[in-house]
């Protein structure tokens, strides 16, 4: 991996506005999952510690930040759609332009070649070099690995929710399934000591947090470095604390579930009955080639064991369709998974070969068109699914933790219920960053309505 690279030129503009006394400004963009989220939460936490001021529009800032994925090809053409944005407003004003993440850990230094723009470059590992780099170089890129957790300053986050937290518990994965880009930009696994979390969380639920979502590439193989002590361990610990109402972790790789897992999620009250439990593809022959670790029966098997010990578990996924070598007979036999499970919700993606993986080496066999066609009838089929499920859940009440206005219908609240399900409801009263319990009074294939119960 590249070392650090600086040049040693201070940043003057940057430096005339410090002793002016104005706050300099930064604007951040994420793209990706939970994890970018977090790690963006992280960078600002860290500017703002030193007088930075966050603004919501690249036009207002001094530093404009992209937090990258490069999991698919569709987030990469975005990211580039966002800097040719930039680009052209550095044209018109003084801007410096960071980018992080995992498509800045993937290029690094040729990146910084061939877009000029660009000032700064940090993979993941490098969070924390921010603020001594952008304070004093013009040009820099950062991109060396750690192979031990890196923690950092917990006083120093910048959290969007006041109620619902991000815990990063593990980084990084050792599958290596085929097509997958994650072990190349975000490395191999490595633990946070239990106790820090433990720590955190304590803190978090004492400042009033209702619900912490622990994070990681590959949260079921956690252990912790000093203990041993595995997941299900943890979260047994994280359920014994004071304030929190509810517990998620994501995400799951199926051949680590264990039963132990499971048991503690049916045990604990405060570790919600919702998992996204990522299949790929009902097809064993595909499966084999992703390199899963598993096939369609023994997944099966796994979420029968779920249901046996929690009957209301409410399930997601992710599903690829067109992957190298997909008959239309392995994609029939994902469409039969569907229905045998019947998901509460997906994430469907058409194939797209990532570098490094090994997949990228192999024939991208499956035209456009067949992959688009077999997407949208898997979108259709489960869309089938979520009205029939979503059906059921009329007439109930619900808790759920209120996360502000619905975007669509601001006269009503948006919330998640246990189940990570969206709610939008009426409620005479604010209820904003509050658990609330709420009546289904309708609902459509991707979300449910209804109203506030009065306690």
């Amino acid at each position: 991996m590249n070392e650090i690279k600086m040049t040693q030129i201070r940043v003057e503009e940057q430096d005339k506005k410090n002793r002016q006394g104005q706050s300099p400004s930064f604007f951040i963009h994420t793209f990706g999952c939970q994890m970018n989220e977090s790690d963006s939460e992280h960078i600002a936490g860290l500017l703002i510690s030193q007088g930075w001021q966050k603004v919501e529009l690249p036009e207002k800032s001094n530093l404009a930040i992209i937090n990258t994925c490069a999991v698919r090809a569709k987030s990469v053409d975005k990211f580039l759609s966002l800097l040719g944005r930039l680009k052209e407003i550095k044209k018109k004003r003084d801007l410096k332009i960071a980018i992080v993440g995992c498509v800045a850990q993937l290029e690094g230094e040729n990146l910084l070649k061939l877009r000029p723009e660009i000032d700064y470059i940090f993979g993941p590992d490098n969070y924390l070099e921010i603020l001594k780099i952008i304070n004093h170089q013009a040009k820099a890129v950062a991109t060396n690995w750690s192979h031990q957790w890196r923690e950092h300053p917990l006083t120093q986050i910048h959290r969007e929710s006041q109620v619902s937290a991000y815990v990063p518990v593990m980084e990084g994965c050792n599958n290596f399934c085929t097509y997958c880009i994650v072990p190349f930009v975000r490395g191999r696994e490595k633990y946070r000591p239990a106790r820090m979390i433990l720590e955190e969380i304590k803190r978090l639920a004492d400042q009033g947090f209702l619900e912490v979502q622990l994070l990681g590439q590959s949260i079921t193989s956690y252990h912790d470095p000093e203990s041993g002590k595995p997941l299900a361990e943890l979260l047994q610990e994280i359920a014994q604390i004071d304030g929190l109402i509810w517990i998620r972790f994501i995400t799951s790789h199926p051949k680590n579930l264990s039963k132990e897992i499971a048991q503690v999620m049916a045990t604990e009250k405060k570790i919600c009955r919702q998992l996204h439990l990522p299949v790929q593809s009902g097809s064993n022959s595909i499966l084999k080639k992703m390199n899963r670790g598993y096939t369609r029966e023994e997944y099966l098997e796994k979420i029968a064991m779920l249901r046996e010990l929690m009957p209301d578990i409410s399930l997601s996924t992710d599903i690829i369709v067109g992957f190298p070598g997909e008959t239309e007979k392995d994609f029939e036999a994902t469409l039969r998974l569907l229905e045998e499970v019947r998901f509460s919700n997906i994430f469907s993606f058409r194939y797209s070969p990532r570098p490094l993986t090994a997949a990228s080496r192999w024939v991208d066999d499956v035209p456009f068109e067949v992959k688009r066609r077999r997407l949208i009838d898997l979108q259709n089929q489960q869309k089938k699914i979520q009205l029939e499920n979503n059906a059921t859940l009329v007439g109930q009440i619900m808790n759920v933790l209120c996360i502000g206005r619905s975007q669509k219908t601001p006269h009503l609240y948006c919330g998640r219920n246990e189940a990570h399900q969206v709610i939008n409801f009426a409620s005479p009263i604010e209820v904003v960053n509050k658990m609330v319990k709420v009546k289904i009074t309708s609902f459509g294939p991707y979300s449910l309505q209804g109203e506030l119960v009065a306690e």
